[in-house]
């Protein structure tokens, strides 16, 4: 009786399957039996081969059959580009049969994979098994054209006034498909989790571009396998919480041409500042994410936070120190935004995100959204990083052959009392554009511009600065315009092997070489450079990831003359936190064994601060918002002049991921921070913090408390 069930089983469900519309392809998977088929009997040779193998090897549970179960299955599963089948979800009442199906599907033989481009890829199928125990008979038909099925008098009609009625309840989804791993989403910032395919994007005779960031899942893709990180992480539950928890969204949905996802964003963060008065510091961030995509060239990304938090003593000192002049802000948090005062000594900071993204071909993305964005290889950025409050920006990536050029324009804000203009906070814009190309299969060059201008005359966005051609607007300012602030920069990388990248950046502001090679140290020289290694793999211990990286910006670089025309927004360097008239070296070390990881990072600096004093008021040339007619000489400019100041700073933090998929983790940290000023005032003065930190982290941000 088992095996006659099994025959009708399978035989009734074959009309009803169809290819996902997840990936693409234009070659069936081929099994052996169909070599000789022609190109349009393909699919119906790749499906009647199935078909037979399952009606052959396919045993209905015993339990199945006793209860007389009618009902459907549906089965979610894939031929991969090495042509192994894989059954990747399966929604039935019995687990019997979930377990059925896996058996059967084990037993495939590996065959010929499915093309695209002429490349293998990955085809996903999903198969409705229905359970009737009558006789039905099928017909082989073109899915796009109306079709009747005898046995049971079923008929697959035109639209009917019933089917409308009924359309609500016809929205129901599909088997899942995570859809974020090969979509044109952005890979949230966070320095753990790009430093776990760092190494995969970078090694010998890849065409990536790896300095643009945040990455697109689909980019990366292409070199690392996300879906293959998440299965081997996976926890073996069945409970719908548990699965919520370790392996999934919490909410999914998939439609015919669409999906969506939903969570839930946490950063509780629970700890002690030893020096500090306060019994404790704190973070409560609640949040929630929404994205998915529609269609193939269309995804969406938003994310909402509702944070209060009080941090340690000298990190709420800078965050007040940089507060805007008016409304009810008393503080910025740095990388997040304006903050409101919150019961005894902490902070209210709502936060928003989120973009549209948007790809017709392979060449072109275009997003807008509000985020932040950053370009280099290094942990820091003397170019563009996402230590800033986010802000509106709109992105065009073009990518072809061995170029990547990409143009990102943004509107900033200076809030500060002496720039406002009637009552409100001053707007500038900011045009950068950024063009890598792949030299050899080792060397990367890359060349940067960036144009800052203020809404001087009512003039809003000039659109003269949509002008996508690089160095065009740098030029014209240098002859003589003072429409705005110009930067040019260069970065380079090279692949010394698959396991050590070396790179660096220079980034030049208002070049006199007159004055660069004078030899005088001109306060013209506004440069600043960049040289950093990194060692995969270290020591031959897989997942040991090793960073070394040593800045420098030399005094009144990213400032002006115009005190608006800064490299900055919301009170926070565009590039380097530091701003400039600093020297540092940094020493990163990260691990990560299956769902375990922990990071060591050393940061040992030398900076120069203004006094701030009736005696001595004049800009040395670090905080880029003062203007550079307050210098106190012309020549003889050095980096840490002024209130000359060492600082050391050390943190170690590990933890346990606990959803690979939102990246939620739990953490424990530890800092050490040394401050030591040449002269103590009331803005710097010499302090040592030692900060205990543990938490509950969706990590898709970067914090920076090493300011």
């Amino acid at each position: 009786m088992k095996y006659i069930g099994s025959f009708l089983l399978f035989f009734v469900i074959f009309p009803g399957w169809s290819q996902v519309e997840i990936s693409k392809f234009e070659t069936y998977p081929v099994f052996p039996e169909c070599q000789n088929a022609e190109f349009q009997s393909e699919e119906v040779c790749f499906k009647n081969t199935l078909r037979t193998f399952i009606l052959q090897n396919f045993q209905v549970p015993e339990k199945v059959s006793e209860e007389n179960y009618s009902g459907e299955i549906y089965v979610l599963f894939e031929v991969t580009r090495e042509g192994n089948f894989k059954v990747l979800y399966v929604d039935a009442i019995y687990s019997e049969l979930k377990v059925e199906i896996e058996r059967v599907f084990g037993l495939l033989p590996k065959i010929e994979p499915g093309t695209y481009n002429t490349k293998p890829t990955y085809v996903q199928f999903r198969m409705p098994l229905k359970i009737p125990m009558s006789l039905n008979t099928t017909v082989e038909v073109d899915t796009e054209t109306p079709v009747t099925v005898a046995g049971n008098d079923r008929l697959v009609e035109s639209p009917s006034d019933k089917n409308v009625l009924e359309e609500y309840d016809a929205i129901v989804s599909k088997p899942f498909k995570d859809n974020v791993n090969s979509s044109n989403l952005n890979i949230p910032l966070s320095h753990e989790r790009y430093s776990r395919f760092d190494a995969e994007i970078n090694r010998i005779g890849t065409n990536s571009h790896t300095a643009t960031k945040p990455f697109i899942y689909s980019e990366v893709a292409k070199y690392y396998d996300f879906d293959q990180e998440q299965r081997e992480l996976q926890k073996n539950t069945t409970t719908w919480l548990g699965r919520k928890l370790w392996n999934e969204h919490l909410v999914e949905f998939q439609g015919p041409n669409y999906w969506f996802t939903g969570d839930i964003v946490l950063d509780l963060q629970i700890g002690k500042d030893f020096q500090s008065d306060f019994d404790f510091t704190y973070n409560n961030t609640r949040g929630a994410i929404f994205q998915g995509g529609l269609g193939d060239n269309l995804n969406f990304y938003t994310v909402v936070f509702e944070s209060q938090g009080r941090f340690a003593d000298y990190y709420n000192r800078y965050a007040e120190s940089i507060a805007p002049f008016m409304g009810s802000g008393v503080a910025i948090i740095p990388g997040r935004g304006i903050a409101k005062e919150f019961m005894d000594g902490g902070f209210d900071y709502p936060v928003a995100e989120g973009y549209l993204s948007y790809s017709p071909n392979e060449f072109f993305d275009l997003q807008f959204g509000h985020g932040n964005n950053f370009i280099g290889d290094g942990y820091r950025s003397l170019l563009m990083s996402d230590n800033a409050s986010p802000h509106p920006y709109f992105k065009l990536n073009t990518t072809f052959w061995k170029l990547k050029y990409t143009n990102t324009w943004m509107s900033l804000r200076d809030v500060r009392e002496e720039v406002a203009a009637e009552g409100s906070y001053r707007a500038k814009y900011m045009a950068n554009h950024y063009l890598s190309i792949n030299l050899t299969r080792r060397l990367n060059i890359g060349v940067f511009e960036s144009v800052i201008w203020q809404n001087d005359n009512g003039r809003g966005f000039d659109v003269n600065y949509l002008n996508p051609v690089i160095f065009y607007r740098s030029i014209e300012f240098s002859t003589g315009a003072r429409g705005g602030n110009a930067l040019i920069g260069i970065t380079g990388k090279y692949k010394v092997s698959d396991r050590v990248n070396i790179y660096g950046q220079w980034i030049i502001d208002e070049f006199s070489s007159v004055d660069v090679f004078g030899g005088d140290q001109s306060w013209k020289n506004k440069l600043g450079f960049q040289l950093g290694a990194k060692y995969f793999d270290a020591f031959n211990i897989p997942d040991l990831y090793l960073q070394a990286e040593y800045n420098q910006v030399r005094p009144y670089t990213y400032s002006h003359n115009s005190v608006v025309l800064n490299y900055g927004h919301n009170n926070q360097s565009m590039a380097h936190l530091w701003g400039a008239n600093f020297r540092e070296f940094i020493a990163i070390a990260r691990y990560r064994h299956n769902r375990w990881y922990g990071s060591a990072k050393l940061i040992l600096g030398e900076r120069g601060f203004d006094f701030n004093t009736e005696k001595d008021d004049a800009y040395y040339g670090g905080g880029i918002y003062r203007s550079e007619r307050d210098r106190p000489f012309e020549n003889g400019v050095k980096i840490g002049q002024g209130n000359t100041t060492t600082s050391l700073f050390t943190e170690v933090e590990t933890g346990y991921i606990i959803n690979p998929v939102t990246n939620l983790k739990i953490f424990g940290s530890l800092i050490y921070r040394n401050f030591d000023p040449m002269e103590n005032t009331t803005q710097n003065f010499k302090s040592n913090t030692l900060w205990l930190n543990i938490g509950l982290r969706t990590d898709i941000f970067n914090w920076y408390f090493d300011n």
